[in-house]
């Protein structure tokens, strides 16, 4: 690895941790932000001649704070400082900062931190963007690229954030024992929204977006040493590297949708599934069965699959109905409905999913995976229907296309 390098990595990994102990001292997210900006400005100069110190993040936290210190000083022209309980919780506690931080203050400052972007007083539209500025330190240019919005309209979306947690509606609160764990699944929640926001772009899309799948890997792992025992974070990771291990094999070279079965299984990143694949046998011996352990095994029998033809339906199917008693979900019988017509049938699928067809009315995959099952039964008057209804409801141009072709099919039969 190069000497550029090893620095940007080691502060990329250094920033959540970073972050959240300045966010700790000063309360206020610029604040720490900026701080953590110069510090990384002087490691860039000092680490380049003297090497990485022995804890860089401690390191980063040490100069951050006293560049914060200074930089009040500057603004209040020689007042005296506020007390210190109000720039720290901790007193002087953590004057060894420089020397070692405990495992459990870094574990409570990223918590914090990511607790803060997800806080449900946050709109959803504020919150992904404000976590991949704030943890993933994604330049605003990045995020709106991501998102396909102006870097302006993006900089205003962070900006409101920002500003309503300045303003005191976010707390910075410690969570507690109980509140950690269960606002540890919004944390989960939103971690595979970011995924999700990488993933679900199609075709030329994906370059621009792919990060966000990377970031949202990332932030798992992230989760998975804060939390090593807790087998649905476990769960998440998996299934985010098993997914993400799929990404070279999705799109043609014209950006066109390859589904499943047809997909050039050579493509598969086969590191990322075996890594997937440890980690859910790890989760699943824990005998405490959750969401996204069960998308992960999903995922992973598609993995151990060397052909389309190979795949253990029957079994995909039966996790498909432990996750609809989990959680019940009109999209997971939709899911459901797929491995259902290939272990009964497509008409037995057609019978499970028109019960939906209300609910999901607005739902593009609904249109797309019924016009699909009306097909192959040669109801092909109702499957146009269907797949024009599809096209009206398309997220991208890929998934359009996708669904002309199935109407291309229709014309030429």
């Amino acid at each position: 690895m190069s000497e550029g390098c090893w620095i940007d990595a080691a502060l990329t990994a250094a920033r959540p941790q970073a972050v959240g102990a300045l966010l700790r001292y000063f309360r206020n997210l610029d604040i720490a932000e900026e701080a953590f900006q110069e510090a990384c400005l002087r490691a860039l100069k000092n680490w380049q001649t003297n090497g990485p110190p022995r804890d860089p993040t401690a390191w980063l936290i040490f100069v951050g704070r006293n560049s914060a210190i200074d930089g009040v000083r500057r603004q209040a022209k020689q007042q005296p400082l506020p007390p210190e309980e109000l720039l720290s919780d901790l007193g002087d506690r953590e004057t060894a900062i420089a020397e070692k931080i405990d495992n459990s203050d870094y574990r409570d400052d990223i918590l914090r931190l990511l607790f803060i972007c997800c806080h449900p007083d946050l709109p959803a539209t504020q919150q992904i963007p404000l976590a991949l500025r704030i943890v993933s330190g994604l330049s605003v240019r990045q995020i709106a690229r991501a998102f396909l919005v102006s870097e302006s309209a993006m900089e205003q979306r962070i900006t409101r954030a920002k500003s309503r947690i300045g303003s005191g509606d976010v707390p910075f609160e410690t969570p507690g024992p109980v509140e950690r764990s269960e606002r540890l699944a919004v944390v989960a929640a939103m971690v595979y929204l970011i995924f999700n926001e990488g993933y679900s772009a199609g075709g030329h899309e994906q370059q621009a977006r792919f990060p966000l799948c990377d970031e949202a890997i990332r932030l798992g792992r992230l989760l998975l040493r804060l939390f090593p025992a807790e087998p649905e974070i476990m769960g998440l990771t998996a299934l985010l590297l098993l997914q993400s291990a799929r990404s070279a094999a999705r799109f043609d070279a014209d950006g066109a949708v390859i589904l499943l079965e047809d997909q050039d299984r050579r493509l598969w990143n086969s590191k990322m599934i075996a890594e997937g694949l440890a980690l859910i046998d790890k989760a699943m011996r824990h005998r405490s069965p959750g969401p996204y352990q069960i998308q992960a095994a999903i995922a992973a029998l598609h993995a151990r699959a060397a052909r389309a033809e190979d795949t253990d339906w029957t079994e995909i199917d039966l996790l498909y109905a432990a996750l609809e008693r989990l959680t019940p979900s009109p999209v997971v019988t939709l899911n459901r409905a797929v491995a259902v017509a290939k272990v009964k049938g497509p008409e037995a699928a057609l019978a499970l999913i028109e019960p939906l067809e209300e609910r999901l009315s607005g739902y593009f995959h609904f249109f797309g995976v019924k016009g699909g099952l009306l097909m192959k039964v040669g109801r092909t008057k109702e499957a146009r229907e269907a797949f024009n209804h599809a096209i009206s409801l398309a997220n991208t141009a890929a998934e359009a296309a996708h669904i002309r072709m199935h109407l291309d099919r229709l014309a030429e039969g």
